[in-house]
């Protein structure tokens, strides 16, 4: 009976996984996020420079300068904002190494100064991005 119940369940997993990957590819989907102003919280390199529809301005426009920095300004917001999320993975790993250096008081004091100094790119990396989107916005 339990073999019996075993292959009924290996059977449906079987069934479900296929379909599912069968129903996947068959479906077409449309895609809505092609030009997102965001992925993931990283704004798009080209936030700013395209219009509703996805179409480029035209750079005589809007001034080659402007629309030259506004490039940069998200690429610098890009790096910026990674640099925050390698620091808060800095303090996990500190804190993971406090917790693991079984009273050794040199490992704490190493696991200490990698949270500390993992703070401190924090703060230095979120106050960067504040400035450089009060720069963009004054640029836009």
């Amino acid at each position: 009976m339990r073999k019996r119940i075993q292959h009924y369940i290996a059977a449906l997993l079987f069934v479900t996984t296929l379909g599912g990957a069968t129903f996947t590819v068959a479906t077409p989907q449309t895609t809505f996020a092609a030009c997102s102003d965001h992925l993931l919280t990283f704004p798009a390199w080209y936030r700013g420079v395209v219009d509703g529809d996805c179409n480029v301005q035209n750079p005589g426009a809007v001034g080659l300068q402007k629309f030259i920095w506004t490039i940069v300004l998200n690429v610098i917001e890009v790096l910026l904002q990674l640099v925050g999320y390698i620091s808060v993975a800095f303090v996990i790993t500190g804190g993971f190494k406090y917790m693991t250096s079984a009273g050794s008081s040199d490992g704490m004091a190493k696991a200490k100064n990698t949270i500390l100094n993992a703070l401190i790119g924090l703060v230095l990396s979120m106050t960067s991005v504040a400035i450089v989107n009060l720069v963009a916005g004054a640029i836009r």
